[in-house]
């Protein structure tokens, strides 16, 4: 460690060979000098004390800076990118051409496609690998719809820390197992009298299932103090949902979802320290 001289300039250097003393002791042969100099630190040039420890610089290279991550958030690691986040990007790029087209294109035919992309039970008993993808491929609400905001951040998130193919499979976990819990019940109630057929026709397509899937698997992965207030809205937000009662399959589709996604918590914590 450096010191600080806080001496006289005058101080600093020894008296040359023979020259007397200011204090009048005579002159003192130089090796004498410097035997008695051999139990004191070496002095270097003045230099202020640095205002925090920090690492030793190296010799003969400067100390590097902070690096402008540690002082600045990169906010635009919450947006995905293609090579950050593949899966994530590539799906948004799809989800916005469908957006768009289903902005632009005839009302009867958009209607048409999501009518055929519903994962209701009448498709889910004919082809249900087709509808449980396509309906996948739509955003209800459009791009500006909260879904969709959810879908870029969760997303993001998630796929940064455990990788794209298991991100994939968290938000597919959700919309598949959360579409099945709630349209086989309805294909029963159906066969057993108690809903009427048009029940089997029920129009359901959309992102929201994986969404809410994959918010509860991402709340497993942060700290406890946005874990719990991130569950606890997300939570109120779909039991009001519930109570409005306007769709009521539907929400509680999201809710089995988002248990789905907190069930699959010891699953995203081992995949995050695994190799990708």
């Amino acid at each position: 460690m450096e010191r600080t001289a806080t001496g006289p300039a005058a101080a600093a250097s020894p008296p040359l060979t023979g020259a007397p003393f200011p204090d009048g002791l005579g002159a003192v042969p130089v090796p004498a000098i410097a035997d008695l100099l051999d139990g004191v630190p070496r002095q270097r040039h003045a230099t202020p004390l640095a205002p925090a420890p920090g690492p030793a610089p190296v010799e003969g290279r400067p100390a590097a800076p902070l690096p402008l991550s540690l002082s600045v958030p990169r906010l635009w690691r919450l947006l995905p990118t293609p090579a950050g986040t593949p899966f994530t990007f590539a799906y948004m790029a799809v989800l916005a051409v469908t957006s768009v087209f289903a902005t632009l294109a005839d009302p009867a035919l958009v209607q048409a496609l999501y009518q055929d992309s519903s994962t209701d039970v009448a498709h889910l008993v004919r082809t249900p690998a087709v509808v449980l993808l396509a309906s996948a491929l739509w955003i209800a609400g459009g791009v500006l719809s909260p879904y969709a905001v959810a879908f870029v951040l969760v997303l993001t998130a998630l796929e940064r820390r455990i990788g794209g193919a298991r991100a994939a499979c968290v938000f597919l976990a959700g919309h598949v197992l959360a579409t099945l819990a709630t349209e086989i019940p309805v294909g029963l109630a159906v066969l057993v009298g108690h809903l009427p057929p048009t029940s089997l026709h029920r129009l359901d397509y959309g992102i929201s299932f994986g969404v809410a899937g994959s918010i509860g698997a991402l709340s497993g992965l942060l700290r406890p103090w946005l874990r719990w207030p991130l569950l606890a809205l997300t939570a109120a937000e779909l039991v009001s949902d519930l109570i409005a009662f306007v769709d009521p399959m539907t929400n509680w589709g999201h809710l089995i979802a988002l248990t789905i996604g907190v069930a699959s918590w010891p699953f995203v914590r081992r995949w995050v320290d695994a190799p990708r």
